[in-house]
């Protein structure tokens, strides 16, 4: 039997205009290309939508949500450090669809609800409650950085990973736990 080689999806020019920058910098919290293949597909299933993301670095994610962005969508992404929310808004100075902010998470309450977020920084683990009430009925989360667990209840360093179970338990989220490399997953939940 002859396999016939097929070629890696190509990676989109933004998402390596990004990485530059992330890469001279140091940075090491840039989102993968699984995480962000899915992040993609997610926007590109909203359009018409308010999209956002909390901690944009260098705007790696971001560049993935905004290869998936439909031409009648909206993307808001915040960052703390401006630096990085500067060089992010220089990648993105030619889409008007794209607002870049400087500052807290808590901006975003200014520009939704969402009907997606990738929460990749702020709020994530000190403020679920509000996290989740930045999206509108239907809309999805995106919770990256866990690492896998089989079994329940989902361990991090060998005790329960409290931050993971009050995602997955939330009443207010239907919610799923999905692998994206052998050591990476993703919590993907909706809010009821």
């Amino acid at each position: 039997m002859t396999t016939t080689a097929h070629p890696r999806p190509a990676v989109p020019a933004t998402v390596e205009a990004a990485l530059r920058p992330a890469a001279r910098a140091g940075f090491e919290y840039s989102c993968t290309e699984p995480v962000g293949r899915l992040l993609a597909m997610l926007a590109l299933s909203r359009p018409g939508g308010r999209i956002a993301e909390s901690g944009t670095g260098f705007g790696v994610g971001t560049a993935w949500l905004h290869s998936g962005l439909h031409p009648s969508s909206q993307l808001f992404t915040v960052e703390r450090e401006p630096e990085r929310a500067r060089s992010a808004a220089e990648l993105f100075r030619d889409d008007p669809r794209v607002r870049v902010l400087a500052g807290d998470w808590t901006l975003l309450r200014e520009h939704g609800p969402f009907d997606l977020l990738f929460c990749d920084g702020g709020g994530k683990r000190d403020d679920p409650d509000g996290v989740i009430g930045l999206l509108r009925p239907g809309g999805i989360l995106v919770l990256d950085d866990f690492t896998p667990s089989p079994g329940w209840p989902p361990l991090f360093e060998g005790a329960p990973d409290r931050l993971r179970i009050s995602y997955l338990t939330h009443p207010a989220l239907c919610a799923t736990e999905l692998r994206t490399e052998e050591n990476a997953s993703v919590v993907l939940a909706t809010r009821r």
